[in-house]
């Protein structure tokens, strides 16, 4: 049984399917704020690149697209459907710290970069769908939005894998670390929120 939390094993194990069930957990239902959506994207583009694991890229691209599309879809209709109610049911801390900077990038960048930006946040990709529907988003502006973010986050960092799975020899026995230094790139911004907050309260 692949592991959720280790993009190889779990590619190793269910494929692109894979793919399509963590980007459609994470992006639209509110437990799968855990899961490693951009390091599993990218170790999926690695991969393809290698003979460690089959893996076609175009499928594993069109898996991660409708996956992530669909599950913003579902989020952004939980949330207008009565989100308020099911975000205070939840009782975990990262997921309301979460929902504080989903608002707060609300209110920086307006609906529409804010739904696009997410994409690349964890956590933050997994509750600013539900916000927007709280926040009462049109529909088709939504969907236009979500689609400009999500084609960028699935096709773009498979493809950023690939490209350096195609030109490094033997990557597989790298991908440890460099799995590490995505988890870290994409806990940035999180951090840098972080560090704003404290500088804020110390002043």
């Amino acid at each position: 049984m692949g592991n959720l939390l280790d993009p190889q094993s779990l590619l190793a194990t269910f494929g692109p399917i894979g793919v399509f069930v963590v980007l459609f957990a994470e992006t639209g239902l509110l437990v799968g704020f855990f899961l490693p959506g951009d390091s599993l994207l990218f170790t999926a583009g690695v991969l393809a690149a290698s003979t460690a694991v089959r893996l076609s890229l175009p499928v594993v691209i069109a898996c991660a697209a409708a996956g992530a599309l669909l599950g913003a879809q579902t989020g952004y209709l939980l949330g207008k459907r009565g989100g308020s109610a099911l975000l205070a049911r939840v009782r975990n801390r990262h997921l309301h710290e979460g929902v504080a900077r989903g608002s707060a990038l609300l209110t920086r960048y307006g609906l529409g970069k804010a739904v696009v930006l997410a994409r690349f946040i964890p956590v933050l990709r997994t509750v600013l769908n539900p916000l927007v529907g709280i926040a009462g988003m049109p529909a088709a502006r939504f969907v236009r939005w979500q689609v400009l973010g999500g084609l960028l986050w699935t096709v773009g960092v498979p493809l950023a894998g690939y490209g350096l799975g195609s030109s490094v020899p033997d990557i597989d026995t790298y991908l440890l670390p460099i799995i590490a230094v995505v988890v870290l790139v994409s806990l940035s911004p999180l951090l840098i929120e972080v560090v704003r907050a404290w500088r804020g309260r110390v002043r």
